[in-house]
């Protein structure tokens, strides 16, 4: 697969709005960067966002815990890893067994799901212990290897903890950093790993940097409620897109 250089273009805008989300609010970067890059191409431009996404998410995870480490929920992180690694391969082996239309519809579902629960911010329940992070483990650990998209089971996750923002943030990095890395080698066996990928990578680098620079700075200066609520809308926007293409094929 030969990338020309007005989709470079493109790819790289992606990532780096993606990037900044993710810099911004602690998740977010797949939920922006796999819908849009969907909408460019077919299966193939899929197969090749997806690791790409994947080792970036690695990297901007490593850039955040370097910092924000101390904020860490360790015993929930781990928790959520075990389940993760054995949800990986289910979305992994589904997105090789499925074809374009359902890969897309999915992800529109997935996507304008996620968005409509976030606006309506439902009243949950507190969970006083962490026994149930194996089950939003292994679902994001599904939805990762599918489409790199493990946010929505974290997010709802979270919400049920009551963890404050930063603590939120810094345990959600804890948690994409091992298994972007496992999606990474995954990918890999199945042979997705290609000289454009890494390419892109290094391409994306510089504005990775930056988004997670930038990103900080937003966390700390502006109104994340009005942002995040900003974020959630264009999310539900790119998803009733990316669902109304699947439908039309």
């Amino acid at each position: 697969m030969t990338i020309d250089p007005y989709t470079t273009a493109i790819v790289l805008t992606i990532l780096f709005l993606a990037v900044l989300a993710r810099s911004t609010f602690g998740f977010g970067d797949a939920l922006v960067a796999m819908p849009l890059l969907s909408l460019i191409g077919g299966i193939d431009t899929v197969h090749f966002s997806k690791p790409l996404v994947a080792i970036i998410s690695a990297v901007t995870a490593t850039c955040i815990i370097a910092k924000d480490w101390k904020s860490i929920e360790w015993k929930s992180a781990a928790w959520l890893i075990l389940a993760a690694a054995a949800g990986i391969p289910l979305g992994l082996f589904f997105l090789t067994a499925a074809n374009e239309r359902v890969v897309k519809m999915l992800l529109a579902v997935v996507v304008i799901s996620f968005s409509l629960f976030a606006l309506v911010q439902p009243r949950l329940p507190l969970l006083k212990t962490g026994r149930t992070a194996l089950l939003f483990g292994f679902l994001a650990g599904i939805l990762g290897g599918a489409y790199n998209a493990h946010g929505p089971p974290l997010v709802v996750y979270g919400a049920l903890r009551r963890w404050p923002a930063d603590r939120f943030r810094a345990t959600l990095q804890a948690y994409f950093l091992p298994t972007s890395l496992l999606i990474v080698c995954g990918d890999g066996v199945r042979g997705l790993w290609t000289a454009d990928m890494f390419r892109h990578f290094l391409y994306a680098l510089p504005l990775v940097f930056l988004a997670v620079l930038l990103g900080r700075r937003l966390n700390a200066r502006f109104s994340v409620e009005r942002f995040t609520k900003s974020l959630y809308i264009l999310l539900l926007a790119i998803g009733v897109l990316l669902l109304a293409t699947a439908v039309k094929g």
